[in-house]
């Protein structure tokens, strides 16, 4: 996986589109729950979300209005067998 960084998240989604990939994928990291979430949204919805995470989000990732909440991963894939493969370890 990349740096947890805007910029590769950014990076990721795009090569996402390249590839022809079904799914982008996140692993949100909040902090007073006992496990990350996953969030798998559909290729065709990548625009608005990353246009959602570059308002909501610093350049390392941490929610810029509430604390405790992060990106901890990101990723593409064809299937979620494909993304929980490399987002839940």
């Amino acid at each position: 996986m990349n740096e947890l960084t805007l910029e590769n998240l950014k990076r990721t989604f795009y090569r996402a589109i390249e590839l022809k990939q079904k799914f982008i994928a996140i692993r949100m990291n909040i902090g007073d729950l006992p496990l990350d979430e996953m969030i798998i949204n559909p290729i065709e919805n990548v625009d608005a979300k990353l246009n959602y995470y570059q308002k909501t989000f610093d350049e390392n990732l941490y929610h810029k209005n509430v604390e405790g909440i992060r990106i901890a991963g990101f990723t593409y894939g064809n299937s979620y067998k494909d993304i929980e493969e490399i987002l839940w370890f």
